[in-house]
């Protein structure tokens, strides 16, 4: 194999690397334990952000009810103060850089 081939297969297992690790999303079921504090598990995150935990009793996004500061990479056993015992349904909001980068709701039991 010549060195222009192996770096060529280095530098397109670094952009795969990259590409995979640039994804942001929840490992949580869909189900969250009622009280005032959710906890969300492990967040991965694209880069520095925060997650928002919002009223989605309606179906739509209501109140903010609490957030949490996030880093870049994984984020293990989140847990977000909502300051009143979350008893519905709620929303939760990845941003990264002020964009939303991921949602999911919850249906709390």
């Amino acid at each position: 194999m010549s060195i222009k081939t192996l770096v060529l297969a280095a530098a397109a297992a670094t952009v795969t690397a990259s590409a995979a690790a640039a994804e942001t999303y929840f490992e949580v079921g869909p189900n969250l334990e009622a009280g005032d504090i959710l906890e969300l598990g492990l967040i991965t995150a694209e880069g520095n952000g925060v997650v928002e935990i919002y009223d989605y009793r309606t179906g739509t996004q209501g109140a903010l009810l609490g957030t949490k500061t996030l880093n870049a990479g994984a984020n293990p056993n989140v847990r977000v103060k909502t300051g009143l015992p979350a008893t519905s349904n709620v929303l939760a909001v990845v941003k990264v850089d002020g964009q939303e980068a991921a949602k999911k709701s919850f249906y709390i039991y």
